[in-house]
């Protein structure tokens, strides 16, 4: 990997820091050992913290109340953009009002709010949405396979193939999403990061203000900080151990170990 620019002088700039959750502020049910006085530590120094993450098995809701109950950083629902958000914003600007969902409550429920109906049978579909399901079935992908087939378009809320868990990685949404593909020969729109679904909500949450941008997994966190010209900043308490492991083309603007160390990075202590 090229060597990072430590210092950056945009980091210093930056207004709005959107930062991952899973593998940054925690690990599993094991919040990152001072992760919440962090983001109070950027929040006091006037930085507005935008939580966005490709998981969509929980709405905004209860992904703020994660945030708050594993850091002691009290997040706002206003706070956090999801995959399975962007996903439903993506849809209902399509004009996809029914949604056959393979994913997880969460993420069923962000499409109802969002004024999309669930489909309870593949042939009522317009579109096909797959997300992390950690109690997938053969039978679910089938339904999803026949929904496709039949004319539905297949989306995806992230392509993850995996995700950092308390002891290590486990299976992420990529992993079913590829079953769906690979069994229909369709390519899925992906909502969640780093592709533009996603980018066009923090896009609109930030407006003219200056952005930065800190996760742990390059293809995602790096890759959309450098689609829109953004700083990055990874750290090395998730999938990503250490920087040589980064490909030259995702070269972050610079590497912290964790958390704690990115309030100094932008000038915020």
């Amino acid at each position: 990997m090229a060597a990072v620019v430590a210092g950056h002088e945009d980091l210093a700039k930056a207004e709005v820091l959107v930062c991952d959750l899973d593998g940054v502020l925690y690990r599993g049910n094991r919040s990152i050992p001072g992760a919440g006085e962090a983001l109070e530590a950027l929040e006091r120094g006037g930085v507005e913290l935008l939580f966005v993450t490709n998981n969509a098995t929980k709405t905004t809701l209860e992904a703020a109340d994660t945030i708050t109950s594993r850091t002691g950083y009290a997040a706002a629902e206003s706070q956090v953009i999801t995959s399975g958000l962007a996903a439903a914003r993506w849809l209902r600007a399509a004009g996809v009002d029914v949604v056959f969902a393979v994913g997880e409550p969460g993420m069923s429920r962000t499409l109802e709010r969002e004024g999309i109906a669930l489909a309870a049978e593949p042939g009522e579909a317009e579109a096909v949405l797959v997300g992390l399901d950690r109690q997938i079935t053969y039978r679910r992908i089938a339904d999803a396979m026949r929904a496709v087939l039949g004319g539905a378009t297949l989306y995806a809320t992230n392509e993850d193939a995996s995700f950092p868990a308390a002891d290590g990685l486990l299976p992420g949404a990529g992993a079913i999403v590829s079953a769906v593909e690979r069994a229909t020969g369709v390519t899925p729109i992906v909502c969640g990061k780093p592709h533009e679904p996603v980018r066009r909500l923090i896009r609109e949450y930030a407006g003219e203000r200056r952005v930065a941008v800190v996760g742990d997994r390059p293809e995602t966190d790096l890759a959309l900080g450098l689609a829109e010209g953004w700083p990055t900043i990874l750290v090395l308490t998730g999938v990503t151990g250490a920087a040589w492991e980064v490909p030259d083309e995702l070269t972050p603007t610079v590497v912290a170990q964790s958390i704690t160390g990115v309030p100094a990075l932008l000038g915020r202590r």
